[in-house]
């Protein structure tokens, strides 16, 4: 009896993956007969499509010459990156100052 159980069994698991297989056929042909009915026109496009810019009137008009230590023109001039005194000293370091760095003599060239 035992045979018979075993034999049932392996007849019962084919018949469910050959159900599994076939239904998994059924949707992807039922999916590209969808996908070839839809019309192309129907695909949205994410980006608008590129526009080229239009050419510059004074595109034949020569750069301007570059004068070596010419002045450069700032508005108001610029001023010397100075510490407000009343800031100093009031925020603390995070972190301990840094070990002093430990120099060794010079490595010698081998000959």
């Amino acid at each position: 009896m035992a045979g018979n159980q075993d034999k049932d069994s392996v007849k019962r698991d084919l018949l469910i993956a050959f159900m599994l297989i076939a239904a998994g056929a059924m949707v992807t042909g039922v999916s590209l007969v969808e996908i070839r009915a839809e019309s192309r026109q129907d695909v949205a496009q994410a980006t608008q499509p590129l526009q080229g810019t239009p050419a510059p009137q004074d595109q034949n008009k020569a750069p301007a010459e570059s004068k070596p230590g010419g002045e450069r023109p700032t508005t108001p001039p610029p001023e010397p990156a100075r510490p407000d005194p009343r800031t100093q000293g009031a925020a603390k370091p995070v972190l301990p100052q840094a070990p002093a760095e430990k120099y060794a003599p010079p490595i010698k060239e081998k000959q």
